[in-house]
């Protein structure tokens, strides 16, 4: 293993203590065993890569991307464009499931 540096720290602690988040969710009952389980691994292949960004180098060749961090940086950005839009479209089916009900409510009063 070479040099580790403070980024690479940092991540670690990171996706220890997510693991950890993780495991308490869980046992408060807030998330199932597959939530968990997706998750769990979820943090603890960040935590790998964080500590072997090597792992990637194919990845990236593959995508003619020069370093790991642009790599994430563009993942980032991804998958806040999607959650960003999977919110938009959850709210937008509450929004009419409210007004529907609403509206059912309002023509029984009347």
């Amino acid at each position: 293993m070479a040099n580790i540096l403070g980024i690479q720290i940092l991540g670690i602690l990171f996706g220890f203590f997510m693991m950890y988040y993780t495991f308490l969710q869980y046992k408060r009952k807030e998330f199932t065993i597959k939530e968990y389980s997706f998750w769990f691994v979820f943090w603890a292949v960040f935590t790998i890569v964080t500590l072997f960004p090597q792992i990637l180098d194919p990845l990236l060749k593959t995508f003619s991307i020069a370093r790991t961090l642009d790599f994430f940086i563009i993942t980032g950005f991804l998958f806040l464009i999607f959650v960003s839009f999977y919110t938009y479209t959850m709210v937008r089916k509450n929004q009419r499931k409210i007004e529907e009900i609403v509206r059912k409510a309002a023509l029984k009063r009347k």
